[in-house]
């Protein structure tokens, strides 16, 4: 089996250097959300409805499970450096996985040979 190139090994260390970096990472979605609550004479509930909101949501996956929390612009103000991390760490991830994948091919075609 051949061993990764000089270009692959500073590539991955590249790669740990800058998930080195990383600090606290929060997953999910940020999203802006109108509702409709339902009750009857309701604003909401005209023609054309008149939605509640907008409200700041936070929307992730937990255990499988979606779910959604109402944040306030100064939680967003505070947090956003750690939403912006976890999309980093994810393109990260997938840079290693596809630079393993490519390493990997090249190594078991060369043993081929």
């Amino acid at each position: 089996m051949a061993e990764p190139g000089a270009r692959q090994r500073r590539a991955q260390e590249r790669i740990a250097s800058s998930l080195g970096e990383i600090g606290f990472a929060l997953p999910g979605s940020l999203v802006w959300r109108t509702t409709a609550c339902g009750k009857a004479g309701c604003h909401c509930r005209d023609d054309p409805p008149v939605l509640h909101g907008p409200y700041l949501t936070w929307t992730r996956a937990v255990a499988g499970k979606t779910v959604t929390r109402k944040i306030t612009e100064d939680q967003q103000a505070y947090y956003q450096s750690w939403f912006d991390n976890a999309r980093r760490l994810h393109r990260l991830v997938s840079e290693l996985e596809a630079l393993s994948l490519r390493a990997f091919e090249q190594a078991e075609g060369s043993s081929r040979r």
